[in-house]
């Protein structure tokens, strides 16, 4: 089952299914713009510059369920990542990303790409593994989303190639991005 076969409902509620991106290569991120992560937006929006024209599509997907780090509604959400970080890729409806009430896209990408860890090379790896293990043990637990900018790369098939935690910053992955481009 690719991505393709789901449908979303865009920052401005308007339904759309995922099968408009056919071909292109995805890049799927839940994002929460008051987050400490929430630097990794502009680095997000220059990879979309860069490679938007060779078939690279950056979808993001507000959410709240991380300490409330994404508070505002749908339009205070577009209007503050335009405005303070530039973005410019598209965004979707705030949704949850985890647990029952979890969007359908985000349990089938989880299923595809399970939890592997956090990287305990990246600066801030272990510090979100003890975090999360202390003070959240029931998000560490199993394969869901584990925090605010979870990355799911996606393949020009529709398939999941990949999953990037919140501590693999954009530019990390963007070797493996060219590659699938290529």
């Amino acid at each position: 089952m690719p991505v393709y076969d789901f449908q979303v409902n865009t920052i401005h509620a308007a339904p759309v299914s995922l099968s408009i991106y056919r071909g292109k290569v995805l890049l799927v991120v839940n994002t929460a713009s008051k987050c400490s992560y929430s630097g990794q937006m502009a680095d997000l929006q220059k990879l979309y510059e860069k490679y938007r024209e060779k078939g690279f599509e950056i979808l993001g997907f507000p959410c709240n369920q991380f300490n409330d780090k994404e508070p505002g509604d749908n339009e205070e959400i577009h209007k503050t990542c335009k405005l303070n970080f530039g973005v410019t890729f598209p965004l979707f409806e705030k949704i949850d990303v985890r647990g029952v009430s979890a969007h359908e896209l985000f349990h089938y990408l989880t299923q595809q790409a399970p939890f592997r860890g956090f990287d305990p090379q990246s600066p801030t790896g272990p510090w979100m593994q003890n975090f999360l293990q202390e003070k959240h043990p029931e998000i560490y637990a199993g394969d869901g989303v584990k925090w605010n900018y979870s990355k799911f790369l996606i393949q020009r098939d529709g398939t999941v190639y990949g999953r990037y935690e919140t501590t693999t910053e954009p530019a990390d992955m963007e070797h493996t991005i060219v590659s699938l481009l290529n």
